[in-house]
């Protein structure tokens, strides 16, 4: 059975000028998709965005002074911008913005929505034998 990850899409849609959100595998797969996208165009963009994340990964190194982590993607066209970041171990969320998207408070609240998607994934470890 496939989580319901939408919860993660619906508060950074909430961010004046986003319009659509999409968590990706590090593999290029759909995790989920926000409503405002069809899901073949949200699938279309799920391999772009792996891609990308892996040449933004590839190139970190010509940030200089051997700092280059990665940690986001942010792309600008004529109509707007693209904000690709990692959500956990091997998955990515994905938000397409309007020009006008007020760019730190996006940034700030995908980071917020990755922080709690790990909370939400991560199981507690069993106890076993003496310590149960």
């Amino acid at each position: 059975m496939k989580p319901d990850l939408s919860w993660v899409l619906n508060d950074v849609l909430n961010v004046r000028g986003a319009r659509h959100a999409i968590l990706v595998s590090a593999d290029g797969l759909l995790m989920e998709r926000s409503s405002e996208i069809g899901r073949d165009e949200a699938e279309t963009n799920a391999a772009a965005m792996s891609s990308m994340q892996s040449l933004s990964r590839a190139v970190a190194g010509f940030v200089g002074g051997g700092k280059g982590v990665w940690k986001q993607t942010l792309l600008e066209y004529d109509g707007g911008w693209i904000f690709l970041i990692a959500a956990g171990s091997g998955a990515y969320l994905a938000v397409s913005a309007a020009l006008d998207v007020d760019m730190e408070l996006m940034s700030i609240r995908m980071q917020q929505q990755v922080a709690a998607l790990g909370r939400a994934l991560s199981a507690q470890p069993r106890q076993t034998g003496a310590d149960a």
